[in-house]
């Protein structure tokens, strides 16, 4: 370990102590209810437990979020169930469902969206801060009823507590957490405090920190592949030319090659919230502004400036020449860093009714967010603006002999902007209208669903002042029957329609951070999918299994193709729709085995795939088959776990599309909650323990960026 990362460790060891004494006596009440029956708040605005839900849905929080924070979204979630990440090295990893991303896959905070450009490329960071979170909720399949077509693939609902909805148990509460890592000499730290401003009125602050350096990596930050590739194509340039001096620069570029550690893959930022509610005997309703601030690098890339000089300069002057070449040389790549900022407003209520209707419930938030890309330091590339906002309403009808229902609409609006050199997006507009009903029948041990959505979405360039209008309807229906106590079988089908993004439309230009240049369709029409999900679960004392299995087919399914052509030295993508069908299952399971020396002794596993291909072809970037499986010893105070993460290889590939090898993972968790202190905990974890060269198939920088090395991580935790 460095001594910049052992200085952190004794720091977060430093605060335990201290929490030891401080936080010996707290007012802190331990949540018991089983995962199984924790009620999921996101999807249907008539909620019901993880147990009862009839298409796949997880829940991270407590322990096991703490154990899995990352620095981004994706990263934090990519252990779940049917969840993989785009990985853009440390700065950017935004989550994949079910092979689904992009603009299909909705990441909300507190059920309002990000509102911010991730969508827009893999390069780009979510502005959701998941130190933050107190609880992360995933839906995979169809969830766009609720959320819009954006979510046509599924929706990530990071929820922080930012708007209180309850008065604190005591006068106040609060938590802090203190982090280290060694792999990246990361350091972080995040708070939230709570606490009643008289009888009614709460206050809530937090704020966070992170800072990591370049990430330790096993080998060379090439791929195996991509080196043998560049190896044969100098073999091939020294038979055509046995210039010494060109053998010579090629060996000093082989001594240069990124070794043992990630160039530009340092990350730094901070966010700071406060909100304020009002919670009475009917409801509450609050405010929050939040202010986020990141800044990270971008492996894989830089930026080469002065070559067509350089060969002017060539021309006229053969001495400028080598001393301009030699400048190039040293200078003429830079760094390409990301700096984003965003200041949100959110607002959040529910009001009880008397009536036909039990709630009112009401949900808002608007931001503003730019996004620079700096091509060296101070060198402004290309900015990024969205500015947002987006209102949800949902009336919840009061239950009448089993039926239950919610009436909801929507409204979003976003302005969005690229300006620069590599603005391969013009300016453009997307409003979007929706109107929406969710509907529950209990009949004896059946229970019946039903949901609508009609959705108007408008999408404008404003500069072509090209405009594009899609009115969508969408359909589900489902339900699950207990055959007994402890089994049931449930499943849904749907009919969705989603509308084409601004990216689809109206991208035309270069894209380095993907190295492609895109061109949109501006006749591409709505996306209409048809499918179904079957899931069965089986639960009883000691053990319990579940399984999902999904397939979806799609008419005039969007994706980037690969044209074969080249523009501005670029391969060149087109959108383009054909019909695709995807289909996959997502096994999980676990069994109590044992007590041993007051250990309980578990046991859990899960397994995941996706198909998914088109009428010519298979599909890019699809996740391969992978499977985890864990054992667990728990006991009063302690808590530890070991586990093998396997990703096998990917060969259903895309035409140009090269395959990715599989890999192992192990890693191993352990939580001790002191005594002393109630509430304090201090966690250690190795990742990665083997130091396994392991590269996702997934991210566009599988060839260029491997997943960190071996991690060892430390944490403290102290809530009061």
């Amino acid at each position: 370990m460095t001594k910049s990362f052992q200085a952190r460790a004794a720091a977060a060891s430093l605060l335990l102590s201290v929490s030891a004494f401080a936080f010996s006596n707290p007012a802190f009440a331990q949540d018991n209810t089983e995962f199984m029956d924790e009620i999921i708040v996101t999807g249907s605005p008539l909620a019901r437990s993880v147990d009862e839900a009839i298409t796949g849905v997880s829940i991270l929080s407590g322990d096991e979020l703490s154990d899995r924070l990352a620095s981004t979204i994706g990263e934090t979630l990519k252990s779940e169930p049917g969840i993989s990440s785009t990985f853009f090295g440390a700065g950017a990893s935004r989550p994949i469902l079910r092979g689904q991303g992009g603009d299909r896959v909705r990441v909300l905070t507190n059920g309002i969206g990000s509102i911010d450009a991730s969508s827009a490329s893999p390069d780009h960071a979510v502005a959701v801060e998941p130190a933050q979170a107190e609880r992360i909720e995933v839906l995979r399949g169809a969830a766009l009823l609720r959320y819009g077509s954006s979510g046509a693939g599924g929706v990530v609902n990071v929820m922080d507590g930012r708007i209180p909805n309850s008065l604190p148990d005591g006068i106040a509460d609060a938590s802090i957490r203190v982090g280290a890592s060694s792999v990246d000499n990361g350091f972080e730290t995040a708070a939230s405090f709570d606490t009643a401003l008289g009888s009614n009125f709460v206050l809530h602050l937090d704020g966070t920190f992170k800072e990591s350096e370049n990430y330790d990596i096993p080998g060379f930050a090439e791929s195996a592949r991509l080196r043998a590739e560049e190896a044969a194509e100098h073999d091939d340039d020294h038979d055509d030319d046995h210039d010494d001096d060109h053998d010579d620069e090629h060996e000093h570029e082989d001594e240069e090659e990124a070794f043992g550690t990630l160039p530009n893959s340092q990350t730094k930022s901070h966010s700071v919230t406060g909100g304020l509610s009002y919670v009475g005997d009917w409801g509450f309703i609050g405010f929050a502004v939040h202010d986020f601030s990141a800044d990270y690098g971008v492996p894989g890339h830089g930026h080469e400036h002065g070559e067509e000089d350089h060969d002017e300069d060539h021309d006229e002057d053969e001495d400028h020449d080598d001393e301009h070449g030699h400048e190039d040389e040293e200078e003429g790549e830079e760094d390409v860093t990301i700096g984003l900022d965003q200041t949100r407003v959110d607002m959040n209520g529910s009001i009880a009714l008397s009536g036909m209707f039990e709630a009112l419930q009401i949900f808002g938030g608007y931001a503003d967010y730019t996004h620079t890309e700096f091509e060296g330091p101070g060198v402004v590339g290309t900015v990024f603006t969205n500015e947002g906002y987006e209102l949800r309403s949902e009336l919840i009808q009061r239950e009448n002999n089993g039926w239950k229902a919610a009436y909801g609409a929507q409204l979003r609006v976003r302005d969005f902007a690229a300006i620069g050199e590599e603005a391969f997006v013009p300016p453009t507009e997307t409003r979007q209208i929706g109107l929406y009903t969710f509907h529950q029948k209990e009949v004896g041990d059946l229970h019946l669903e039903g949901a609508a959505r009609y959705e108007s979405t408008r999408q404008e360039s404003t500069t072509t002042n090209d405009e594009q209008t899609f009115n969508l309807f969408s359909l589900s229906a489902g339900g699950d029957y207990h055959l007994t106590d402890a089994l049931r079988v449930g499943g849904s089908v749907f009919r969705t329609e989603r509308a084409p993004s601004t990216e689809e439309l109206f991208s035309n230009g270069p894209h380095l951070a993907t190295e492609q240049f895109e061109l949109g369709d501006p006749n591409l029409g709505k996306e209409v999918a048809t499918g179904f999900e079957a899931a069965i679960r089986h639960r009883e004392d000691g053990h319990f299994i579940t399984a999902n299995l999904f397939y979806t087919d799609y008419d005039d399914y969007i994706f980037e193709a690969e044209t074969g052509a080249e523009e501005d030295g670029l391969p060149v993508f087109q959108f383009t729709a054909a019909d695709a069908t995807f289909r996959g299952f997502e096994l999980q399971g676990g069994i109590d085995i044992g007590e041993w020396n007051g250990f309980t002794v578990k046991a859990d596993a899960l397994g995941e795939y996706v198909r998914a291909k088109t009428s010519t072809g298979n599909l890019p970037r699809i996740p391969p088959l992978s499977v985890l499986g864990g054992i667990e010893a728990v006991s009063d105070n302690l808590s530890l776990r070991a586990e093998v993460d396997h990703s096998a290889s990917q060969k259903d590939v895309a035409e140009f599309e090269t395959g990715t090898d599989s890999y192992t993972l192990t890693n191993a968790f352990a939580t001790w909650s002191v005594p002393s202190a109630q509430g304090v905990k201090l966690s250690l974890s190795v990742l990665n323990i083997f130091d396994v060269d392991a590269r996702q198939h997934t991210s566009f920088l599988k060839d260029l960026a491997p997943l960190p090395g071996r991690n060892v991580r430390v944490s403290v935790r102290a809530s009061f």
